[in-house]
Parts: C-alpha cells; structure tokens; sequence
C-alpha cells in the first residue's frame, strides 16, 4: 500500500451540511475498498486562483489516505461522476514528503492543545 495525498474542490453554493456529506461519500469510497485514512483536512471556503464553471470561490479538503493503486482509479471516477466537484488532485507521496505530512499533521495537532 502506498501513501496518497488527495486535494478536492467542491462548489460554493452548497450548505456546510451537503459538503460534509460530500467528503463523507469520498471517505465511504476509500473506505469500501480497503484504504486506510491517515489525515482529513477541511480548509473551508477559498478564493480560486481562476473562475472555474463561473465561480471564483470553493470548498477545498484534503485526504491523507494508504491505499492499492487501483483505488485511486475508483476515487477519481467518483470525483469526475459527481457535479459538487470542481477540481481534484491526487498524487502519491513519496517518503520524504510523507515524513513532512506527519510533521505537518503533528504541529497542527499542537496549535490545537494550546488554543
């Protein structure tokens, strides 16, 4: 199993309760076919770099996720299949930056105890 690192952009004009079952869906396919979710991020409502389908602003999440290569095709079929999808970056992590996401993660973790 490899680490993957998976970043989506989902539609602004849904509620904070459609975009939570959005990823929920994405984790349910990583899940049904054996992944193992190391890290979610939500990082909210951002501006675009570009219009994307007339809108300037979206959704962005990450997956942090160990899985076989051919999930990662069931993934992105999803991706393209659903409508609330922008855009979509996946890659695989090699072990330098997989050693800097944990770092990341443990930081992050560390903000959160001292607020």
């Amino acid at each position: 199993m490899n680490n993957y690192e998976t970043v989506f952009i989902l539609t602004p004009v849904l509620s904070d309760a459609q975009m939570k079952e959005a990823v929920e869906k994405f984790k349910g396919v990583l899940a049904a076919d054996g992944a193992e979710i190391v890290n979610e991020e939500n990082w909210g409502l951002r501006k675009l770099a570009y219009p994307i389908q007339k809108k300037s602003t979206g959704f962005y999440s990450l997956l942090e996720f160990k899985a076989n290569p051919e999930t990662i095709a069931k993934l992105e079929t999803q991706f393209r299949r659903d409508e609330k999808v922008l855009r979509f970056l996946t890659f695989r992590q090699d072990k330098y930056f997989a050693e800097y996401a944990a770092k990341r993660r443990n930081k992050s973790k560390e903000t959160k105890k001292e607020n």
